[in-house]
């Protein structure tokens, strides 16, 4: 049976009943006063008439507070909050979303869901607020590799064309080998910008692993080891050191950004970032199927809020 089968995919009730059960697994807490204590259920309320729904929508998911008298639903203090899609409209989004390994495009979600190409744009980007991770953890440990390197992509907005790859965006990424990355959209790749996010973000008991560029040359001393590869010099691999890691990883996010974005405003790199990171960091290769990783981002909408004003 196909997965996209599943009630939650196509029925407003089963799709807040989902939500419910992931964003409330103790049962349901009020938005206003976050009380957790028994609340009532309010069923058979609708919405106000409307020429396209002259006997109005019917409301789910609506509860009223035992102890504030408030009323409340699982979309509040989420990235739905606000939302008049309907909830599992979002469900299949999401799913796409993290199902393909290069993205899904809003023009491909504008088509395939029937919506506006204005909502699924909106859509795809609090999709990736949901994806954006909250844990700066630092990566790696002891006897673990953690691989750092940089690309560029993109143009920057009035910025002439330059040899040195000046006029495009600068991204630096982490890889924790059999982990996750976390990528950074940086102004420049110089030792004052890349020192103090490498020494934020990565655990000095790990082995650090990157190429020969200048940048990194006097990292070594504040990690376990410091291993390079001069790939000025025909070398990619060493034993353990190499980047090859980091690479791939760019290879899938340049893929995606090139063939299926294809442009992205400078302002928004930062939320395909985490979109790649995210799929990265729950891949199949750690375990994470397409559904557990539909769960995984559908957490991430608890607490965010993403409105269009802020995304434009």
């Amino acid at each position: 049976m196909s997965v996209l089968s599943r009630p939650y995919f196509h029925d407003e009730a089963a799709a807040f009943e989902h939500v419910e059960g992931m964003l409330w697994p103790q049962g349901p807490v009020c938005h206003h006063c976050g009380s957790m204590e028994k609340h009532y259920a309010l069923k058979g309320g609708r919405t106000k008439p409307s020429k396209k729904n002259p006997h109005g929508l019917e409301i789910h998911g609506l509860y009223k507070c035992s102890d504030c008298r408030k009323k409340f639903t699982v979309r509040m203090g989420t990235v739905f909050e606000e939302s008049k899609l309907p909830l599992h409209i979002w469900l299949q989004a999401l799913h796409a979303m993290c199902a393909s390994k290069k993205g899904v495009s809003a023009h491909q979600l504008h088509r395939a869901l029937e919506i506006t190409y204005k909502t699924a744009w909106f859509l795809c980007h609090r999709i990736r607020e949901m994806m954006r991770s909250d844990d700066f953890t630092p990566m790696g440990g002891a006897g673990k590799f953690v691989e750092v390197d940089e690309t560029y992509i993109g143009r920057l907005k009035d910025v002439p064309k330059a040899p040195s790859g000046a006029h495009k965006n600068v991204v630096l990424t982490l890889v924790e080998r059999g982990g996750a990355a976390r990528s950074f959209h940086i102004d420049s790749a110089t030792v004052a910008r890349v020192l103090p996010i490498v020494n934020a973000n990565i655990h000095k008991e790990s082995v650090l692993m990157s190429d020969e560029a200048r940048v990194y040359q006097n990292f070594g001393p504040d990690f376990a080891a410091h291993g390079t590869v001069e790939h000025s010099a025909g070398e990619y691999v060493r034993g353990k050191v190499h980047t090859n890691t980091v690479e791939g990883f760019y290879s899938v996010f340049k893929r995606g950004m090139k063939g299926v974005y294809q442009h992205c405003a400078e302002h928004h790199l930062h939320r395909y970032l985490a979109e790649f990171d995210f799929r990265y960091s729950n891949r199949v290769a750690l375990g994470i199927d397409d559904n557990v990783r539909s769960l995984i981002a559908l957490k991430g909408a608890k607490g965010k809020r993403l409105t269009y004003r802020q995304s434009a």
